[in-house]
Order: C-alpha cells, then sequence, then structure tokens
C-alpha cells in the first residue's frame, strides 16, 4: 500500500519534468526559428547596408577629415548599445514609474565600451547615442502599452537572442565581418512573438 503514494508520486514529477522539458524545448527551437526567420527579413530588406547608408550620411555632415573608420564604428557601436534587455527593462521602468536607475547603469556601461571602441574605430562611435536614445524614448514613450507584452519569458530569450548577436559582433570585432548584425535584429522581434505563441501551442 506503501508504495501506491510513492508510484503516484514518481508519476507526477516524471511528468512535470516532460512538460517542463518539452516547454524548455520548444522555447530553444522556436528562438533559434526566431533567429533564422529574423536574418531572412533582414538580409531582405537589407538593414546592414541602410545603418551604413546612416553612418555614411553623418560622416557627410560631421567627419571633414576623412576618417575611414567612421562608418563601421558607427554601425558596430549602434549595435552593441542597442542590442540587450537592460535598454528594454530600463526604459519601461522609466515610463511606467520614472524610476531610470537600469537607464542610469546602462549609461555608464554604454560609456566604458564606447570609450573603448573609441579608441579603435574613432570618434564615429560617439554617433551611437542617436539610435540608442531614438530607440529608448521610444520605448519609453509606449511603456504602458508595451509593458504587458514584455513579460519575464519575452525579456530573458530578449536577452537570449542579445546575447547571439553581441556574440557575432565580437567575432566580427575579432576576425573582420562574418556577420551581417544588423540583417539579424528583425530576430527580436520575431523572439517576442514566439514567446507569446508557445505557451499555447500544444506540446
Amino acid at each position: 500500500p506503501s508504495s501506491l503514494p510513492l508510484s503516484s508520486s514518481v508519476t507526477k514529477s516524471l511528468s512535470s519534468y516532460t512538460s517542463m522539458s518539452s516547454l524548455d524545448t520548444a522555447a530553444t527551437l522556436s528562438m533559434i526559428l526566431a533567429l533564422a526567420l529574423g536574418t531572412l527579413v533582414g538580409e531582405f530588406f537589407d538593414f546592414d547596408r541602410q545603418m551604413e547608408r546612416l553612418g555614411i550620411w553623418l560622416k557627410a555632415k560631421a567627419d571633414r577629415k576623412g576618417d575611414s573608420q567612421f562608418v563601421q564604428g558607427f554601425v558596430t557601436a549602434s549595435l552593441v548599445v542597442c542590442v540587450g534587455a537592460m535598454a528594454i527593462v530600463g526604459s519601461i521602468q522609466d515610463g511606467l514609474t520614472g524610476n531610470a536607475t537600469t537607464l542610469y547603469t546602462k549609461a555608464v556601461i554604454d560609456g566604458i565600451v564606447v570609450m573603448v571602441m573609441a579608441s579603435v574605430y574613432g570618434k564615429g562611435v560617439l554617433f551611437a547615442a542617436l539610435p540608442v536614445g531614438v530607440l529608448q524614448g521610444a520605448i519609453t514613450a509606449c511603456a504602458g502599452l508595451l509593458a504587458p507584452v514584455f513579460s519575464q519569458p519575452v525579456i530573458d530569450n530578449l536577452s537570449f537572442l542579445g546575447s547571439i548577436l553581441i556574440f557575432c559582433v565580437g567575432v566580427n570585432l575579432a576576425f573582420g565581418t562574418k556577420f551581417k548584425v544588423a540583417n539579424m535584429l528583425p530576430a527580436l522581434v520575431f523572439g517576442v512573438v514566439f514567446t507569446l505563441v508557445v505557451p499555447y501551442l500544444p506540446l
């Protein structure tokens, strides 16, 4: 008789473990799919080329000495400071509560990163303040609408995808341009969508 409760407990534990494993596996696969689909969309619209054009325009306006690293510095620094969960979480927190502590912390980290990158790429990296300002400002302004969407699982998966993109940026820094990271940015949008959809799929 005493074996029945134990057997029932083991069965429930195995069932729970199987359910969680299926959910984790589905979440991982969905993020891989988000990365693949996002990259396809990015390649179609060629966001990397669009960022380069913006960098060339800024160079024409701000650089009169022909800095050969200006555009690459702008694009690389923009990707580094814009991709990450702190920009999203901090902006939503600022918009909803007026507490910008997370953004201040991010600003300090970004400042250190930009100073290091400026020693390699020159002043082009300073203009990364423009896209990060637009991104964080837009999220802060729309915080009331976006807050319900950015649940903890969404933020976790954005951090996962953001880490992959930062890794790709690091590979480009170390070995030359191997990845068009800007073309991978739509993966973040797909990541949010898939995270919201996966819990409702039959597993």
